[in-house]
């Protein structure tokens, strides 16, 4: 079976040490589960990420040090919003576009979730302040723990067995407030509710997790696991009749 393209954008137009110190680790865990990594520059104009997206099988949405600009969910920006990443937000647009209309597969990681929830409807929470260390850092290993839901894809994927509860890392001031349309709670934070993960209805391969799997991916069996099932949901992946695609 040809190894499966995976679509990753540039994570921070504005950050390139971020960006090229980032980027790696999701090509790493995506290589590791069989896929092959196709890299999306931010400065690449509409009809190039068009062509590049036409190429994947899949699309993997990274974290970013940006927040989505608040008026895209209806609200203004508050004083603890981070400055908003135009170029990024575009490129996920056409990505987040061609994967719904083709049903690529389409995993969001961090700001990757956020951006997907908001492309879909929903909103964010602009800035967190409870009691769970949301923002502990790529440092921290074991940050929170979170809860799954017993009846979602994702524990299956997860590889979780009978168990519910994972610690994650966690490197994020903002989160998921109302889900967008056709996203269903997938996990959270039993301290204080904050949204941890959302999954689509039906056959569709729509994940998004707030925190890192990529980062030490190799010691961690679930970010194994979940690579591994978006890998191979993209290497079964096949195009299907269609109203209409970026690539179009």
């Amino acid at each position: 079976m040809k190894a499966p393209r995976i679509a990753i954008p540039d994570p921070n137009s504005a950050d390139r040490e971020y960006s090229e110190r980032a980027w790696p680790q999701y090509a790493r865990a995506v290589e590791w589960a069989g896929g092959v990594p196709v890299r999306v520059p931010l400065s690449e104009s509409p009809a190039g990420v068009a062509r590049l997206v036409a190429s994947c099988e899949g699309v993997l949405l990274p974290g970013s040090p940006a927040d989505l600009n608040p008026q895209k969910y209806g609200e203004d920006a508050g004083p603890d919003c981070n400055p908003a990443d135009p170029a990024r937000e575009a490129v996920d647009e056409l990505l987040l576009q061609d994967a719904s209309n083709l049903h690529k597969p389409l995993l969001g990681i961090c700001y990757g979730f956020q951006s997907m929830n908001v492309w879909y409807g929903g909103t964010l929470l602009q800035h967190l302040a409870t009691s769970v260390n949301h923002q502990a850092g790529r440092t921290v290993k074991d940050a929170h723990v979170i809860e799954i839901d017993a009846k979602s894809r994702l524990r299956r994927l997860l590889g979780l067995a009978g168990k519910t509860a994972l610690t994650v890392n966690s490197s994020h001031h903002q989160a998921a407030g109302q889900l967008g349309d056709g996203l269903i709670r997938a996990a959270w934070s039993p301290e204080d509710g904050v949204v941890e993960a959302a999954e689509g209805h039906g056959d569709h391969f729509l994940i998004g997790v707030q925190w890192h799997p990529e980062r030490g991916f190799e010691e961690c069996r679930s970010s194994q696991c979940l690579f591994q099932a978006f890998v191979d949901a993209a290497a079964e992946w096949e195009p299907r009749m269609i109203q209409e695609s970026v690539a179009d």
